[in-house]
């Protein structure tokens, strides 16, 4: 079984819509806001939330979104995945020399996957640590990723989460530690959180759009 919990304190009712199927969720004991359910859904399953009746919405927390963020997101096993880092130790940072990678545009094909069979490029030139732009789910398929809505989700143009692994995998194999630029103090356009509680607040202004709410403990 999958437990599905998700942050919505202002809905009276929240579903999860399983397979197609709907699973109603309880509010989770201890933890105000929360809603909780479990379904039988094995990595690679398909679902959303659907708050008071109201249209189906991705997962704020996705580890996957295989159709962009506005889509459904997709259950996912991390622990699938079979590493070959193990003696992997890091590098210095001192002295260290880092690359900045964009994925979309190191290699005609714009994926992590091609990414790797040009890392031999890196490695001559002396890079020791390989820094990717961000690689969270963000609207459409080319960007700078710095208007990411699904933060916990690889972008899937990209490769999605197992491409990502591959990636860092390879990585390691040649003596490359992988940095990852992250965005967490704002969110693309078209986002939904606000759909689910008060993620975002008047009291603080952005350049980039709303402010997140870091006053608001969820």
């Amino acid at each position: 079984m999958t437990a599905f919990n998700v942050w919505a304190p202002h809905a009276g009712r929240v579903d999860a819509e399983v397979a197609g199927m709907p699973v109603p969720m309880s509010a989770a004991a201890g933890r105000p806001g929360w809603w909780t359910a479990e379904a039988d859904a094995p990595a690679g399953t398909d679902y959303a939330f659907r708050l008071d009746g109201g249209a189906l919405l991705a997962d704020p927390r996705s580890p996957r979104q295989p159709y962009g963020p506005d889509g459904a997101s997709r259950t996912y096993d991390h622990g699938a995945f079979a590493w070959t880092d193990g003696r992997w130790r890091g590098v210095p940072v001192g002295g260290a020399v880092i690359y900045e990678l964009h994925v979309g545009t190191f290699t005609q094909e714009g994926t992590l996957d091609a990414a790797i069979g040009r890392l031999d490029h890196l490695t001559a030139l002396g890079v020791t640590v390989v820094e990717l732009m961000p690689v969270a789910a963000f609207p459409g398929e080319h960007g700078w990723g710095y208007d990411g809505i699904g933060l916990w989700a690889v972008h899937e143009p990209y490769g999605g989460p197992d491409a990502l692994k591959r990636f860092v995998d390879a990585c390691h194999g040649l003596g490359l530690a992988v940095f990852l630029d992250v965005v967490y103090n704002h969110v693309g356009p078209g986002n939904r959180l606000a759909s689910f509680g008060p993620y975002f607040t008047d009291v603080y202004t952005t350049p980039w759009g709303p402010a997140v709410n870091l006053d608001q403990a969820g």
